[in-house]
């Protein structure tokens, strides 16, 4: 089934819609008001439990018991973690660690 381009061109415009909206809609709503406690937490501690489940989740297939020993998987996280603590930026840590875990796992 083939959508002519009037069904496209709405359907973006609906989903760019929504998509504002949802963003939108935590700003209006506690605009005036102090959010609740369980938002206060959420904002507070949900960033780092999320960064750990990765980690975990990045290292659940390394082989530590054979070479290289999980080698490029260590460094790469200690590159990216060295390198925020350093710049403080996202985007470098992410793709400076990534860049260093692919050299090293084509290396190694």
């Amino acid at each position: 089934m083939k959508l002519s381009l009037t069904a496209v061109l709405i359907a973006t415009l609906a989903t760019a819609l929504l998509l504002f909206l949802l963003r939108a809609f935590p700003f209006l709503l506690f605009s005036k008001k102090e959010p609740p406690a369980l938002i206060l937490f959420v904002e507070r501690y949900i960033p780092s439990m999320i960064i750990a489940v990765l980690i975990v989740y990045c290292l659940k297939d390394v082989k530590f018991v054979s070479a290289p020993f999980g080698l490029p998987s260590l460094i790469a996280i200690g590159a990216t973690t060295g390198l925020h603590l350093w710049k403080n930026n996202s985007l470098l840590s992410i793709f400076g660690g990534t860049i260093i875990y692919m050299v090293l796992n084509y290396m190694l």
